[in-house]
């Protein structure tokens, strides 16, 4: 597989290592990332891990169905 270096700026570099999961390397950290913004279905649960009120986890479940049902009526799947 080829490869691409890049330079990041050392905020970039601890706010993209922050989202790392256990072994995962940061070329899956940016296509795990990056995939969830090609359709708006993928970037539910994405912050399910955070810890929030009980308020906030339903109003964050309300939208997800929302956003299901708006990306359905748009390209009818």
């Amino acid at each position: 597989m080829a490869t691409k270096t890049l330079t990041i700026t050392e905020d970039a570099y601890e706010r993209l290592k922050a989202h790392k999961r256990g072994d995962e390397s940061f070329s899956d950290v940016v296509n795990r990332l990056s995939k969830s913004r090609d359709n708006p279905k993928k970037a539910r649960g994405l912050w399910d891990d955070i810890d929030a009120g009980q308020d906030h986890k339903e109003k964050h479940q309300q939208l997800g169905e929302e956003i299901d049902d708006h990306y359905d009526e748009m390209f009818g799947q």
